[in-house]
């Protein structure tokens, strides 16, 4: 205690608070979290070892009807929307070559109706597919057979066609995205 009546502690807190509150300090502060920030680089981090793909028809194993021009579609519009490589029109203009063959689907009952429950309200479906990225100038693999899924659920309530039909354009967007990611991403 101080002659005042006032504890030392408190006036320990005082004084450090008036110390933080002066331009010097404010100064520093400033400083020390500007420079924190000026190595900041948005993205990956990592320069590409290829500056254009050709994305090759999608291939299937599987019976999907549509899915190879739906999936195609797909991949060439999410790598279209990354923007880190450009896209062309055949193997010869390339630096790399992307393969993706479909290997599967399958579909599994994960939520059964109220009023009956021999009958599915809810399919989990998933898409299955592998990707080989070839590098054209050296003919070097940059990965083979990579495999790669996509899954989602479906709701039966109008059908399962109707149902199946909307969740593959679903299904082709999100394997896409995750092509997008095996590819061009650090391995």
């Amino acid at each position: 205690m101080t002659r005042l009546g006032i504890p030392s502690a408190v006036l320990l807190a005082r004084a450090a608070a008036r110390a933080l509150r002066s331009p010097a300090w404010l100064g520093v502060a400033g400083c020390l979290l500007l420079t924190g920030c000026a190595g900041y680089r948005l993205g990956t981090g990592t320069a590409q070892k290829f500056t254009t793909l050709f994305i090759a028809p999608v291939t299937t194993e599987a019976l999907i009807p549509q899915a190879r021009e739906l999936v195609t579609t797909q991949l060439r519009e999410a790598f279209i929307r990354d923007g880190r490589v450009a896209l062309v029109n055949s193997p010869a203009q390339a630096d790399a070559v992307l393969q993706v063959s479909l290997t599967g689907y399958d579909r599994i009952v994960a939520v059964s109706r109220q009023d009956d429950t021999g009958l599915a309200r809810r399919f989990d479906v998933t898409l299955h597919a592998r990707a080989t990225l070839t590098d054209q100038r050296t003919k070097q693999a940059f990965f083979t057979q990579r495999t790669l899924t996509a899954k989602r659920g479906i709701f039966t309530d109008s059908g399962l066609v109707p149902a199946e039909y909307q969740g593959l354009s679903l299904l082709a967007e999100q394997l896409a995205v995750e092509t997008t990611h095996a590819v061009l991403d650090t391995w």
